[in-house]
């Protein structure tokens, strides 16, 4: 889906898509311009790539692990310098001025923005109906996967389905998350009805229907609505479209889950639904190698580019792999040799799960992987445990440990997890989640799902409460819409 990120949007939509910095700024400013453009497919289809863009930006899913990593037991930032921004989700002392919480909010509405302008526009124009609805299902699966981002993150937002004019944008109040979540679930059914896979090499990688089901999935999962998380995900499982990337055959070795992160191999099997990167000086690439690599390493990580040392990892999950785990060392390292220092070890651990070559710095080819296989068979394992099932999800459970330890997915291996108590295996699927996923944004927003935050973070000397599993309302959204509440963020002394 290459062609989706495309460059002729970079001018496209400096024309009527600008977005305010200071408000919640929701109806494109040119309004003529807009009515002049929206007259073909290829117009909104060009539109709809404008949603998906946003998902490359560094205020969204570039920087998706300050969010979902940092906070947890995974990974802190970097300690050097006057660093503080990141530093506050590490150790939840989260200002209302935070540059973090409030970029992320912007770039949110605007994607959403994008959404629900070419939603509002598309029935008035006449265009083939097969690909109008396509269209129409896309954008709900996108904007449905930012209101679940941001519903995560601030708890209560403003839920806002259609074009607004700036001056409707000072009245915009805060919606319940049960609210926000109905529509999440609305949109995703609707969603379910788009293409299992495409052909075309443009549209390769869009939202698809087990896209749609897999996120809705956890979102029921997140809900707690176990029963329903169990059927639509038992959909994606039984329809055959998906798998683990299998080790190669005999001694034990990490190729299927290294291949997962290869990035020269898209789009691959065991993708759901990943946000498209491509290297090459197109303003479309990743800077995943270059963010994670240790700070002052130079050329020993990564080849070339800059350095930027975050989302360092904690030696709590490197110490929580169990011996014999190969995924341990693919996803991270405890330093690098430095050939400077004629290859002596420096102790600086990193992130290397999602390492390629740059064509520059902060331009490489890694896709981040939103939703993939090993995620839903993990979360189905969950919810037919919480559903009683425990025997049955073992199995799903096992296929993932197996891959990881360097088995085949369908052997039976010795270490395979059985188990009928409940409780047992709900940590099991914890921990295989934790070591499967690590990196992949998922377990900050996992242990405040299951109800767990507090209780493991406690444990490990973390300071927090009840009020620091949501982030505070951007102080400056507030200022120009005081109708806008703000979160009761308490920072506890340290």
């Amino acid at each position: 889906m290459k062609s989706v990120y495309n460059i002729m949007w970079i001018t496209l939509c400096a024309g009527f898509f600008s977005c305010s910095s200071d408000i919640l700024d929701l109806k494109p400013k040119t309004e003529l311009a807009a009515d002049a453009y929206f007259q073909t497919a290829e117009q909104f289809g060009a539109a709809l790539n404008g949603a998906y863009a946003t998902l490359q930006e560094g205020d969204m899913y570039g920087n998706w692990y300050v969010f979902s990593e940092i906070p947890s037991d995974n990974t802190r930032n970097q300690l050097s310098g006057s660093v503080t921004d990141q530093d506050e989700f590490d150790k939840f002392y989260i200002r209302t001025t935070n540059p973090y919480i409030a970029n992320f909010w912007n770039m949110s509405y605007k994607g959403i923005n994008r959404v629900n302008t070419v939603l509002g526009r598309i029935d008035n124009v006449s265009i083939d109906p097969t690909l109008s609805d396509r269209y129409k299902r896309e954008g709900k699966f996108l904007r449905a996967l930012m209101y679940f981002n941001l519903v995560r993150v601030y708890g209560d937002v403003p839920l806002v389905l259609k074009e607004i004019s700036i001056s409707e944008s000072y009245d915009i109040v805060r919606e319940s998350k049960d609210a926000v979540y109905a529509q999440i679930i609305s949109d995703l059914k609707d969603a379910q009805a788009l293409p299992a896979s495409y052909t075309a090499d443009g549209d390769v990688g869009r939202a698809t229907s087990g896209a749609a089901r897999a996120l809705l999935g956890e979102v029921y999962l997140t809900l707690n609505n176990f029963t329903e998380a169990e059927t639509v995900l038992a959909e994606v499982v039984n329809s055959g479209r998906y798998a683990l990337l299998e080790n190669t055959p005999g001694s034990l070795n990490r190729d299927g889950y290294a291949a997962v992160f290869n990035p020269g191999n898209h789009n691959h099997r065991e993708s759901v639904f990943d946000v498209q990167f491509k290297k090459g000086g197109f303003g479309e690439g990743s800077s995943f190698p270059n963010n994670f690599a240790p700070e002052n390493s130079g050329t020993n990580v990564v080849p070339l580019g800059s350095t930027g040392g975050n989302n360092v990892p904690e030696m709590d999950i490197y110490d929580a792999c169990e011996e014999g785990d190969l995924r341990r060392d693919f996803s991270m390292s405890l330093g690098y040799n430095d050939v400077r220092l004629e290859g002596a070890w420096v102790d600086s651990r990193y992130v290397c799960k999602f390492m390629d070559v740059p064509y520059q710095s902060g331009d490489s080819n890694n896709d981040f992987p939103v939703i993939r296989y090993a995620d839903v068979l993990l979360m189905y394992a969950e919810a037919l445990n919480q559903n009683g099932k425990t025997d049955r999800a073992c199995d799903y459970l096992n296929q993932v440990r197996r891959r990881g330890f360097g088995y085949q997915t369908a052997e039976a291996s010795p270490v395979d997890i059985r188990t009928a108590d409940r409780n047992e295996f709900f940590l099991a699927v914890e921990h295989e989640r934790r070591v499967e996923l690590a990196f992949e944004g998922h377990r900050w927003f996992d242990l405040v799902r299951t109800g767990r935050a507090l209780e493991v973070l406690t444990a490990k000397g973390f300071k927090l409460n009840a009020s620091n599993l949501t982030c505070p309302i951007p102080q400056k959204q507030i200022d120009v819409n005081p109708k806008l509440s703000q979160n009761n963020y308490e920072i506890i002394p340290k």
